[in-house]
């Protein structure tokens, strides 16, 4: 069951007009769920292993259109201010003015702009993601894990993402020399997202 559009093809067109009652019922506004929820990434560190990190505190929302996928939507906002790494002292360093400029540029936005299919349940979803003021596309792959009810009796759906980015790309450039060669941070970033989201009642 496909949640984003295919390219305008005359496939497409003919599955756009025969949804499917399951893929429709998905059509609304959701409310992506922190508590069930990662927005993590994974830095190389001196060349040698990999940090892993994410932020605690978050939210976004999610317009998924069973008629029409192509319209579905993603808008979601990061505090800077909660990163997590396991190092007090490294997440102090990265809400510096070394790294995220907190203080001056407390949040991290990204606007979806277009999706596309890959097959399956794979697809790729392209925005705008704002980091310290700068505003460059990005594009994550996602995968599609399927919607359920919970005990509740809330609606879900669930997502897997991932993407890479190059950090200098958004100003990010501190390093540090190291004496066997090369630098502290690497420049290529690793994205990933476990995204649970409610529909809204």
């Amino acid at each position: 069951m496909g949640i984003f559009g295919r390219k305008n093809t005359d496939e497409t067109a003919t599955a756009v007009a025969t949804v499917s009652p399951e893929l429709a019922a998905l059509t609304g506004a959701y409310t992506i769920d922190p508590a069930h929820s990662t927005f993590g990434f994974v830095a190389r560190h001196a060349m040698v292993t990999n940090v892993k990190g994410k932020f605690n505190d978050f939210t976004g929302s999610l317009h998924l259109d069973g008629a029409d996928p192509s319209k579905s939507t993603a808008s979601i906002d990061v505090t800077m201010d909660s990163i997590d790494t396991g190092s007090a002292d490294r997440d102090g360093h990265l809400k510096s003015a070394d790294f995220f400029k907190t203080d001056e540029f407390p949040t991290m936005t990204f606007r979806s702009t277009s999706t596309e299919a890959l097959g399956g349940e794979d697809y790729r979803i392209t925005g705008d993601l704002t980091i310290l003021g700068v505003t460059k596309p990005l594009s994550i792959d996602l995968e599609f894990n399927g919607a359920a009810k919970d005990p509740f009796g809330n609606e879900r759906v669930g997502f897997e993402g991932k993407a890479e980015i190059l950090r200098s790309d958004w100003g990010l450039t501190w390093n540090a020399a190291l004496e066997t060669g090369g630098v502290l941070v690497s420049d290529k970033i690793k994205l990933n997202f476990d995204i649970s989201a409610i529909k809204n009642a």
